[in-house]
């Protein structure tokens, strides 16, 4: 299996989330989502179609190290 083309990584100690998608062979820092808003605007700019759909399909984002659409501080 392979992995999941966006990764939500775990929440900083200040807040957020760094937000990065594999794509080229590479992985590319998106920025820091702070909601689910500021994740749906960096998934538009990446071409994501109908970025809201995906947010919780496992196939196109892994979130890591924490629950799913919280972004408080660690």
């Amino acid at each position: 299996m392979t992995r999941a083309p966006i990764v939500v990584h775990r929440p900083s100690l200040l807040g957020g989330r760094r937000v990065t998608v594999h794509s080229s062979g590479r992985d590319e820092i998106l920025g820091t989502a702070y909601s689910d808003h500021d994740l749906v605007v960096f998934l538009e700019g990446a071409g994501v179609a109908e970025p809201e759909a995906v947010l919780d399909d496992p196939q196109w984002v892994e979130w890591r190290g924490g629950h799913a659409h919280e972004f408080h501080a660690a």
